[in-house]
């Protein structure tokens, strides 16, 4: 019997955040070996295109592209249609639709994300706090003449939480020997005379303080504040960007920098070193696991899963993080460092139309509790490393791309072995009399 159609249109081939999470999941999809995967290659806002091709593992997608017609929307109706997306994308094309999202950072979500998930079949999210901002999610149904209440916008359709594993061949613990290679990341790092160096890693977009979501610039304050003056000090090393990888971007980012530098009343403060751009995985596990690095730590507003989270645990070095969102499902509180605060409003300059809602929350982290988790772990950083050993362990056992497949797949048979097969119409044989013909005269 013929394997289902299952047609894939996601931003797989893209330097993003939903291209990884699409790959991971194609991949899985593949490996499962029931269905005739055939894939859209789609665009994820200005992120480059390419990531297959630079990238020798992830080259036999490519070979599941759907052909021209297929592209050109001249394609017969598959048996199974998904979308990984922002939920407002969502299209019911097939006999079965799908949608795949990372889901919510804040409290609320946009009808139009609600409306998308309802012309699905099948909805999945990677975290709980996701589905639970969805589910939480309610709507007046205004008719667009009278003005009047004609219903309620909520989900009803099935909405699954799919973790986003960790790939264990690439994320995990190096020796030395492993680590001393003869790479610029290497090298630059070696050249940090601090022993002890904090890493954050994401993207820090609009405004200098407080108004981004990964909070970098109360980081940098923070940090600063905490250990100027002192005798002994740890460096911070920022891996981020803002909207791209240009020299102007990195001017940019740098000009943040000093300006929170010169807000701080005292000459001596801490470095903070700036990785900018793009690293493989492989460079950034090099970069977890690179003896100066010793604690993540992220201010984060809000996740929809915390991806970066997840793969540094697995160098078994301590985390401190904010208490709320979606790394919350895989960072046990009794392992890491899990900063209290409470939620505000969103900023202003953050609220993007149709995504994040200006009337939504989103947490704000302690400012002393900050400084408390700073003092902690750079003087007990024994202590806190046997606890990152612990999360290590869980991670690897439970967060793994492979426990990820297994659960997928068992979601998929779920829903998916529901679906009617094609059989083969056999009519009944039918004994009817011979009709007799009439002779003629």
């Amino acid at each position: 019997m013929k394997k289902p159609i299952f047609i894939i249109s996601s931003p797989f081939d893209t330097y993003s955040g939903y291209g990884a999470r699409s790959r991971d999941l194609i991949k899985s999809i593949i490996k499962s070996d029931k269905y005739d995967v055939k894939l859209l290659s789609q665009r994820w806002g200005t992120t480059p295109f390419g990531f297959c091709g630079d990238h020798s593992q992830w080259k036999f997608l490519l070979d599941y592209i759907a052909p021209l017609e297929w592209q050109q929307g001249k394609m017969p109706k598959p048996d199974i249609w998904s979308q990984i997306t922002v939920p407002n994308e969502f299209q019911s094309v097939g006999r079965f639709n799908i949608g795949f999202t990372a889901g919510m950072e804040t409290t609320g979500v946009d009808p139009s994300w609600i409306e998308g998930m309802e012309r699905m079949d099948l909805n999945f999210v990677s975290s709980e706090h996701s589905k639970k901002v969805f589910l939480d999610s309610q709507f007046d149904k205004i008719h667009e003449t009278t003005k009047q209440k004609v219903g309620v916008v909520k989900i009803t359709k099935p909405l699954e939480v799919l973790f986003e594993g960790a790939d264990l061949d690439i994320y995990n613990p190096l020796t030395s020997e492993e680590i001393s290679q003869d790479v610029s990341l290497i090298n630059d790092l070696n050249q940090i005379p601090e022993s002890y160096a904090y890493l954050s890693v994401g993207h820090w977009m609009q405004g200098d303080m407080g108004e981004d979501r990964k909070n970098m610039g109360l980081l940098v304050k923070a940090f600063y504040e905490t250990f100027k003056n002192k005798k002994k000090k740890p460096a911070l090393i920022l891996k981020t960007s803002s909207a791209g990888a240009s020299y102007m971007d990195r001017n940019q980012i740098l000009k943040k920098i000093s300006k929170l530098k010169k807000s701080v009343a005292s000459k001596n403060i801490p470095n903070i070193y700036l990785l900018h751009g793009e690293l493989s995985d492989v460079e950034m596990n090099l970069l977890y696991n690179h003896p100066k690095v010793k604690t993540m730590v992220s201010l984060t507003k809000g996740e929809g899963f915390g991806r970066p989270l997840l793969e540094f645990s697995l160098s078994k070095k301590p985390i401190i993080v904010s208490g709320y969102s979606g790394h919350m499902d895989f960072l046990n509180p009794e392992f890491n460092v899990i900063l209290k605060g409470s939620l505000t409003n969103v900023h202003k300059s953050a609220a993007v139309p149709n995504m994040i809602l200006e009337d939504s929350k989103w947490f704000s982290p302690s400012h002393p509790e900050v400084g408390k988790a700073f003092i902690n772990t750079f003087e007990n950083y024994k202590k806190y490393q046997e606890l990152g050993k612990r999360q290590a362990h869980l991670s690897k056992s439970k967060f793994s791309w492979n426990e990820m497949h297994i659960k997928f797949d068992e979601l998929l048979s779920k829903y998916l072995d529901k679906l009617p097969k094609e059989v083969p119409l056999n009519m009944p044989k039918m004994n009817l009399p011979k009709l007799k013909l009439p002779k003629k005269k």
